[in-house]
């Protein structure tokens, strides 16, 4: 039978080599991201010359200063709007869809290369010239997609707007009443 053990040492790291250890990580964890390191301190040295780290270091370094001003400043009405209309200029960015604006944009471009060659001349359009004009098929295109844009406008949006007083709560209360009257 084996004989049971009675005396255990533990094993003790000096700090020495404790400290060799531990440069031994941090070298293996440098080789491993060295090209995430050299980007960075690429970025460093970019923002060092631009002089935005002394602006950081010194604002990290009057914090308490630096966070009083800005919330007095915020704390001005107008800049408050400011916020509050940034805020919702954003939501409503978020709302657009892109792929159906792309090519609304293209044409409008195109309309605008078209004005910028046009030799501005002393003639006039006279009413049969708008009438004859819409013969022109991209012209009853264009006034086509102008109506349609124009009834677009003209549509009920009030269910769908976050800056009115109508709450969707209270927007269900009111069509609740309609239906009993």
């Amino acid at each position: 039978m084996a004989k049971a053990i009675k005396n255990v040492q533990k094993q003790t790291i000096t700090a020495e080599e404790k400290r060799s250890n531990d440069l031994r990580e941090v070298e293996d964890a440098l080789i491993e991201n060295k090209t995430a390191i050299l980007q960075t301190l690429e970025i460093m040295n970019h923002m060092h010359d631009k002089g935005i780290l002394p602006l950081l270091n010194g604002l990290f370094g009057q914090g308490d200063k630096v966070m009083d001003i800005a919330v007095k400043a915020m704390d001005k009405p107008e800049n408050t709007n400011t916020l509050k209309n940034l805020l919702l200029l954003l939501g409503t960015l978020g709302m657009i869809n892109v792929k159906q604006l792309e090519p609304f944009l293209l044409k409008i471009d195109a309309g605008i290369a078209r004005v910028a060659e046009y030799k501005d001349t002393e003639e006039k359009t006279s009413y049969f010239d708008l009438v004859r004009s819409l013969k022109d098929p991209e012209i009853n295109k264009a006034v086509t997609i102008l109506m349609q844009f124009l009834k677009g406008m003209g549509q009920e949006t009030e269910h769908i707007e976050k800056t009115t007083g109508n709450s969707p709560q209270k927007r269900v209360n009111q069509s609740k009443e309609k239906t009993l009257e």
